[in-house]
């Protein structure tokens, strides 16, 4: 959205640029372009032909200023200051602002010796760190441009005057790329791509051992589930055995009661009665009878 934004407003000089045919115009140009409010992108202006053409002329420190506005910081803008054209107030506080996304990135300055105005990825963003880089003479300068970087959305972070740091958490992607820090950039993405695929690399390994140990869970809880069933159906064989064996018994049982009770009775009122009422084997049945003692 800042980066739309910023080619919009650029949008205008680039027209401009088509007819700026004459150095001065040109220099002109240069001047309005990093003067104009929203404008933060500056490299389809540097490629203009007849912006270009300063570089032959005695008005080349101009392109070197653009240059600067493009991809480089204060530091290195202080260091050549003497050889550039003065900037005015809001060139000034522009190029503060975008040397300020570059520090906040961390980002550093390919074919740079010293890696002029940038900081390394876990330098604190600390006020005294930032006021030397960008030239601001006191923590207040220094909060007022930060804020005006937060409401411009140009980055977002927070500031703690009692610990005197600035916390960034994100950087709009408005600064355009230095020339040579392309295959540094390759490399940076190389790298990430690498560590993506080792992360996904890792997520597919643990991936697959939950699904292992799942399928384990899964063939341990059938053979639960088939070995409970196979002791419930055991169970129920028994309690039907037992139940048909008892049923048996009393069947029997009831049958020898009754029978063996008719036969005594039928028996007992068959046999002769003696006497003396005393039992006595029969000869015929060899069983017992009753008769009568003779003396």
């Amino acid at each position: 959205m800042e980066q739309s934004r910023a080619i919009n407003a650029l949008e205008p000089f680039l027209i401009l640029a088509r007819s700026a045919s004459s150095p001065r115009a040109a220099a002109d140009l240069v001047a309005q372009a990093t003067s104009a409010p929203n404008t933060y992108v500056f490299a389809e202006l540097l490629q203009s032909p007849n912006i270009q053409a300063l570089a032959k002329t005695e008005l080349s420190p101009y392109l070197r200023q653009l240059e600067l506005f493009a991809w480089g910081t204060w530091t290195e803008y202080h260091a050549e200051k003497p050889r550039l054209p003065r900037l005015s107030e809001k060139q000034q506080n522009k190029l503060r602002l975008l040397s300020l996304l570059t520090l906040a990135a961390g980002s550093s300055a390919p074919n740079q010796p010293s890696n002029a105005g940038a900081l390394s990825p876990d330098a604190p963003l600390s006020y005294p760190t930032l006021q030397s880089a960008l030239d601001l003479p006191s923590p207040a300068s220094l909060e007022s441009l930060v804020t005006t970087a937060i409401y411009s959305s140009l980055l977002t972070g927070t500031l703690n005057p009692a610990t005197r740091t600035v916390a960034i958490t994100s950087v709009a992607p408005l600064r355009d790329l230095r020339p040579g820090s392309v295959p540094a950039l390759l490399d940076t993405v190389a790298s990430w791509s690498a560590r993506c695929d080792a992360a996904l690399a890792d997520l597919d390994a643990e991936m697959e051992a939950v699904r292992a140990r799942a399928a384990e869970r899964n063939g341990q809880r059938r053979m639960v589930n088939h070995m409970l069933d196979a002791a419930e159906k055991e169970v129920e064989r028994r309690q039907q055995t037992n139940q048909g064996a008892l049923s048996g018994k009393r069947t029997a049982g009831e049958g020898y009661d009754e029978g063996d009770a008719m036969d005594v009775d039928d028996r007992d009122s068959s046999m002769p009665s003696h006497g003396s009422g005393k039992p006595v084997r029969s000869a015929k049945r060899g069983g017992l009878g009753f008769a009568k003692r003779h003396g």
